[in-house]
């Protein structure tokens, strides 16, 4: 899978992450899972993205480790 079309699958989970916190039932519950829900989902792309534009090939191992085992 080229760097093209794993950007467009992280963005389209992304969304779809953001859709499902839209479409939880508003109760305090169902909040605060949704925040963390929504942090985590779209984490993802970000720090994908961020990797790709690494200075050096052990900086994009570490910036995917941290997509891989998140702090």
């Amino acid at each position: 899978m080229d760097e093209k079309i794993f950007k467009e699958r992280t963005k389209k989970y992304g969304l779809a992450v953001i859709r499902l916190t839209e479409s939880l039932p508003q109760t305090r519950t169902s909040d605060v899972i949704g925040r963390q829900i929504l942090r985590c989902g779209t984490s993802v792309g970000a720090n994908y993205r961020a990797a790709c534009r690494a200075k050096s090939t052990a900086d994009m191992i570490n910036k995917l480790k941290l997509i891989e085992n998140p702090v």
